[in-house]
C-alpha cells in the first residue's frame, strides 16, 4: 500500500458511472537504458507536472497535472482521494521544503463507482480538479500531459515518476510495464515506497498510460508496483472530471 494515510482530507464526491542509484535517467520509449534504475528526478518540463499531494501531516501521495479544458486537473489514484475532512493541497515540481510552482487547493473530487461502492482494485483511479489562481489554472503554469485510455500493457517504456514519503524529492524510474492480470499491470522500479500511490506512467508521447495504485493499492513492496489497465471505466471518470466548471 503505497499511500501514508492524511489525517485530513476532503468530501469525497463520487461520479458513478529507493535504492536510489546515482545513474543518469531513462528516456521513456525503446532507446537506450536503463531501465528498471531508480534515479533522483531532476528538475524538468516533464518532472514538474508531478507533485505532491499534501494534508496537515505532510505529503502522503502523489498527482499530476493532466490536460483538460479547465486546464485544473489531476489524476491520482482513487484510494489518495477517499478520505473524510479537509485541507488537501498540490505543490507541483515540490523539493526540498519547496513549492516553486505555488501550492493548488483541491476543490473537487471525482471517483469511479467501482471504487466509491467497495473499494474495487480495478477502480484506482481518481481525479481532483485545483483552484485556479486569478486567471490561470495549474496547467497554464507546468502544462500537463494527455490521459489516454486503451493502451496495451507494454506496448511501450515508461516512466514512473513518484514522491516517496521518506524524501523530500521525487524519485524516477523508466522500464517496460507488464501484464498481472487482465486489469492490473506491473512494473519493476526499486524505491517506490509509501508517498508514491498515484504517481502517474507516462509513455515517450507524453501521455498518461497509468497510474500508481490499483492491486494492493500500488503494491507492498517497493520494487514492485501496479496500476489499473485504464478503460473504460477510466475514460468515463475523465471525461466527466475534464467537462466539469473550472472552480477558482
Amino acid at each position: 500500500m503505497k499511500r501514508m494515510p492524511p489525517t485530513a482530507v476532503l468530501h469525497v464526491v463520487v461520479v458513478v458511472l529507493l535504492a536510489v542509484t546515482s545513474a543518469s535517467e531513462a528516456a521513456a520509449d525503446d532507446g537506450s537504458g536503463p531501465f528498471g534504475v531508480t534515479v533522483t528526478a531532476v528538475p524538468s518540463a516533464e518532472t514538474v507536472r508531478v507533485g505532491a499531494l499534501f494534508s496537515g501531516d505532510g505529503h502522503f501521495c502523489t498527482a499530476s497535472v493532466v490536460h483538460s479544458p479547465g486546464r485544473d486537473l489531476l489524476v491520482t489514484a482513487a484510494h489518495c482521494l477517499d478520505s473524510e475532512g479537509g485541507g488537501l493541497v498540490f505543490e507541483p515540481g515540490y523539493r526540498n521544503g519547496r513549492a516553486p510552482y505555488g501550492v493548488w487547493k483541491v476543490v473537487r473530487r471525482y471517483l469511479p463507482g467501482g471504487w466509491a461502492k467497495g473499494q474495487d482494485e480495478d477502480s484506482d483511479v481518481g481525479f481532483a480538479v485545483v483552484a485556479g489562481k486569478g486567471d490561470r489554472g495549474v496547467e497554464d503554469v507546468v502544462g500537463g500531459n494527455r490521459f489516454v485510455t486503451g493502451t496495451a500493457t507494454g506496448a511501450t517504456a515508461v516512466t514512473v515518476t513518484g514522491y516517496p514519503n521518506s524524501r523530500e524529492t521525487p524519485v524516477r524510474c523508466t522500464n517496460k510495464p507488464t501484464r498481472h492480470s487482465r486489469t492490473q499491470q506491473r512494473i519493476d522500479c526499486p524505491g517506490f515506497s509509501g508517498g508514491t500511490s498515484g504517481s502517474p506512467w507516462v509513455n515517450g508521447d507524453g501521455r498518461v498510460v497509468g497510474v500508481l495504485g490499483g492491486h494492493e493499492q500500488g503494491g507492498v513492496t517497493p520494487d514492485v508496483s501496479y496500476s489499473v489497465v485504464l478503460g473504460a471505466e477510466a475514460a468515463a471518470l475523465y471525461r466527466a472530471a475534464a467537462k466539469g466548471p473550472a472552480v477558482n
